[in-house]
């Protein structure tokens, strides 16, 4: 497995971990898609997308400028740490 893969699941086991135990969705990590929609099928509101970007502001040691929170970037897992490690993100 390259190192990018590795990153990449490793970014992707953290957000859902995240998702579940800091953002109380209903879905267990491993039932949650890399493509799932977050608001359609893993039932984030506004508030939880705003947490979700400071989490993982906080959990990747990166900041999310207010043109990367745009709701393409934060529609899936997939987008998310697509997102995370394009700003250099790694899970601490």
């Amino acid at each position: 497995m390259s190192d990018n893969q590795e990153a990449f699941n490793k970014t992707v086991a953290v957000l859902r971990r995240t998702l579940v135990n800091d953002l109380f969705v209903e879905l267990e990590e491993d039932k949650i898609g890399l493509d799932d929609g977050l608001q359609t099928v893993v039932g984030l509101d506004s508030i939880g997308f705003s947490e979700l970007r400071i989490l993982s502001e906080r959990k990747f040691g990166i900041t999310i400028s207010d043109d990367d929170y745009i709701p393409d970037n934060f529609s899936s897992v997939r987008r998310i740490a697509t997102l995370i490690l394009q700003r250099g993100g790694a899970a601490k």
